[in-house]
Order: structure tokens, then C-alpha cells, then sequence
């Protein structure tokens, strides 16, 4: 069965069959709405049904609330149409005409940046090379196996390989297989670039980064960028690790402090050979101390969904953020193969 959907403000349309997700049947259409993993994890298509009914589809309990349902919200990922529908989202039209493609690349270098990271930077073909918005991920395609998602770490300008951190993780077979058998001059596959996660341009706003983990990645390729493409607008990045080998790449962090770039690590559970001195806790809490009011800026968040969704979630009730200026990529894990 086939229906419609209207998005507002917008006013586009598009034909939608029964078992397609809005986001699958949006972007099959040329419409691109917001979206990160989709797979109902990290919340960023969320949007609302003005008219119609949905399936709202498998999500993660914290990515979408009963409350939520209840004022008509749902996650374009998931949900599928039981009627014609109206839905308010914003579309996202600066990738509209980057083409996603699935491309072959090489190995080229493999380097570990803590005990359990692994930076991996690929090279595409000869004459090949990959248009993408900073902030934005790949798909490494598996044979018979669920992709895996990994951010960029370089930003459009330094594309001489694409680079990935690669966290190694309990259980994760691709994870598993690059810490202990992937060798340098071995070959990929991947599809990309995917998501919406990239630093908007045309904004004058003061920008909030907020990392855990490997969650420094795309945000490593936004504030290269911004620094490359001489963007102005005041930055403050905040990364959070459990200790401070998880601030992997400490060196690069202060060094963007020489340029402008205001730095604040936080630890939650420093060793005692750490000799930490500096701030302690939720890296979220650290900006919520800092920042009284946030209804100006804007708050791009990556790393754990815990993480992304207690920003979402505290910045926007207890600091005015707009819904509209949280942009964010919540990592998700591959279960067990």
C-alpha cells in the first residue's frame, strides 16, 4: 500500500509504501532529513507527526519516551505509515547534491593512539576522491555482516586518506579483527558519506563541542575545518574520558587552544597515576557549570548514546538551547556476529 507524506514547513511531498521507514522513503525521494544511526539509538530524526499514524518501529526506550509519543513525536528511522501523513521536520540541504557512493580503499596505515584505539587512514583508488561535509560517516561493508559506522576524522581539505578511530570493543567482531588481524595493505569496501552531523556554515552562533571517547573524531574534523576555512565564531570543545589515556590525542586538542579554540578536558574516574588535576565528572556537567544560558549557541555532541541524550536533554530544558541548534552522533555498537 502506498501513502503520502507532506513535511512542513517545507511543503515537499513524497510517495511512501507501507513497509518503509520515513527517513528510507525521504531520501530514496531527494528530501534529506536529519539523521544519524539509524537505528533508533541516538534520537537525531526525531520529528513530528501532525497528521496521520505511524508504527513508531524498534527504538531504543530512551531515544524516544512515551511522553514523547504522546505529543505526536516519533523517529523518522523507525516509523513506519499506517495513513497519509503531515510531519514537521527540517530538511538538510547542504548534502543534498553530495553523492553517496561504495567505493573500494586500501589500508594504508595503521596506528594505535591508546591501548584500545586504533586510527586507521585509507586510500581510495587512484583519481578517486570522496566529497564529504566534516562531521559526516562511512559504512565499512562487510560480507554478511551489518555495516559498520565509523566517523571521519579529517576534514574535506586533508583528504589524502580517509581516516577512522576505531575503538576496540568488547565482543565486536570487526573491532576484534582490526586489533588483531588487519594488516596495512588490506582491502575495504565502504559506503558514504552518510549523516547529518556536520558544522553549519552559515551560522554566526558561538559553537559547544562535547566528545566522550572515539566521539572526538567528527569532532576533530569540524574544528580543522573551521580552523582551515578561517570560521570566526567562538568554539569551546569538551572531551570526556574515564581516564587520561582516553584523551587519546591531547597534543592536537591544546594545540587548536593556540588558535582560539577554548579546550576543557574532564576525566569521571581518573587513576591515580593520572595526577589529574582538572575538572572531574560528566563532560556534559562541565558545559552546563560553565554556560548559565545556551538559547545563542550551538551544541554539536558525539559519542555514547547516554552521553548525546543527557546533553540533548539538560541543554535544552535547563539552559534554553534550541531544539534546532543540537546537532549530535550517537555511537552505536555492532552486537556480536
Amino acid at each position: 500500500m502506498t501513502f503520502k507524506i507532506v513535511i512542513q514547513p517545507s511543503g515537499h511531498s513524497f510517495p511512501i509504501e507501507a513497509h518503509e521507514t520515513i527517513l528510507e522513503a525521504a531520501l530514496k525521494h531527494g528530501y534529506t532529513l536529519p539523521y544519524s544511526c539509524r537505528d533508533g539509538v541516538c534520537g537525531t530524526c526525531k520529528g513530528k507527526v501532525a497528521t496521520g499514524k505511524v508504527d513508531y518501529g524498534k527504538h531504543q526506550p530512551g531515544a524516544l519516551t512515551g511522553e514523547e509519543k504522546s505529543a505526536g513525536m516519533a523517529l523518522f528511522c523507525c516509523a513506519r505509515p499506517l495513513s497519509d501523513l503531515i510531519i514537521e521536520c527540517r530538511e538538510v540541504d547542504a548534502i543534498k547534491y553530495i553523492p553517496v557512493r561504495t567505493l573500494p580503499c586500501r589500508v594504508q596505515k595503521m596506528q594505535r593512539l591508546a591501548p584500545d584505539v586504533m586510527a586507521l587512514s585509507l586510500k581510495l583508488p587512484a583519481n578517486e576522491r570522496l566529497q564529504f561535509l566534516a562531521g559526516q560517516y562511512i559504512d565499512i561493508l562487510l560480507k554478511d555482516q551489518k555495516p559498520r559506522s565509523f566517523s571521519l576524522a579529517n576534514a574535506p581539505h586533508d583528504d589524502e586518506f580517509l581516516q577512522l578511530h576505531i575503538r576496540n570493543i568488547t565482543g565486536g567482531a570487526f573491532t576484534r579483527h582490526v586489533f588483531e588481524t588487519m594488516k596495512e595493505r588490506d582491502i575495504l569496501r565502504f559506503n558514504g558519506p552518510l549523516g547529518t552531523f556536520f558544522l553549519r556554515d552559515d551560522s554566526t552562533r558561538p559553537v559547544i563541542f562535547v566528545a566522550s571517547g572515539t566521539g572526538f573524531a567528527p569532532i576533530k574534523a569540524m574544528i580543522e575545518h573551521a580552523l582551515h576555512a578561517g570560521i570566526k565564531r567562538p568554539m569551546h570543545f569538551y572531551w570526556g574520558g574515564r581516564k587520561l589515556a582516553d584523551l587519546y590525542m591531547l597534543d592536537k586538542a591544546r594545540q587548536w587552544e593556540r588558535s582560539g579554540v577554548k579546550f576543557t578536558p574532564v576525566l569521571s574516574e581518573a587513576l591515580v597515576e593520572d595526577s589529574w588535576t582538572g575538572r572531574m565528572g560528566f563532560v556534559h556537567q562541565a558545559a552546563l557549570d560553565d554556560y548559565g544560558d545556551l538559547a545563542g549557541h550551538e551544541v554539536y555532541a558525539c559519542g555514547a548514546p547516554a552521553v548525546v541524550e543527557a546533553a540533548r536533554r539538560d541543554f535544552t530544558t535547563m539552559r534554553g538551547l534550541p531544539n534546532e541548534a543540537f546537532f549530535s552522533d550517537a555511537f552505536r555498537f555492532a552486537p556480536r556476529n
